[in-house]
């Protein structure tokens, strides 16, 4: 008669291995880079502001794009149209100061290839945040808000590069 220390390891054992067939078999996989169906990409954006640097380095990471400065020599170019930070007030105190913000990042783009047809069509992505504000800690507050604004950057770029890597012509 096997003990309770070894059936409790035959049982854990076996549902170790029903839990990684069914992650399997679902399609379930890690998010790494993904491949770029362009070989050469024209970036509508400044390398010198965040968002450019940041879709710069992700689109290198990705290995197998190249970004090119010149429109005319790229397979597709990506069209940022906007770029736009919002900051809303969403409560107030019962003596009317703000105790809530609420911020908003929206990003509109398109990609367009070669010839001049869509890859993706203008497409709106946006990231949310809100952040609890007093008036004590002004400093402390507006790193809080930096902050925020750059998770959201990142946020919209990994939305970004998951519709890229989605494109087809």
């Amino acid at each position: 008669m096997k003990s309770a220390p070894t059936r409790r390891r035959l049982v854990l054992g076996f549902g170790t291995l029903a839990a990684a067939a069914l992650l399997g078999g679902c399609g379930f996989k890690l998010r790494g880079p993904q491949p770029l169906a362009f070989s050469s990409i024209y970036l509508g954006v400044s390398r010198q502001s965040d968002l450019g640097a940041a879709l710069h380095r992700r689109i290198v990471a990705n290995g197998n794009t190249t970004i090119t400065d010149d429109p005319a020599k790229a397979e597709v170019r990506l069209e940022i149209l906007r770029d736009q930070t919002e900051r809303e007030i969403l409560t107030l105190t019962g003596g009317g100061k703000v105790r809530e913000y609420q911020l908003q990042r929206l990003m509109s783009f398109r990609l367009v290839g070669r010839n001049g047809n869509e890859w993706i069509p203008v497409t709106t992505i946006s990231a949310r945040r809100e952040y609890n504000f007093d008036d004590a800690q002004i400093l402390a507050k507006e790193q809080e808000e930096a902050l925020l604004f750059r998770d959201m950057q990142i946020d919209l770029i990994d939305q970004l590069m998951r519709r890229l890597a989605a494109a087809k012509p």
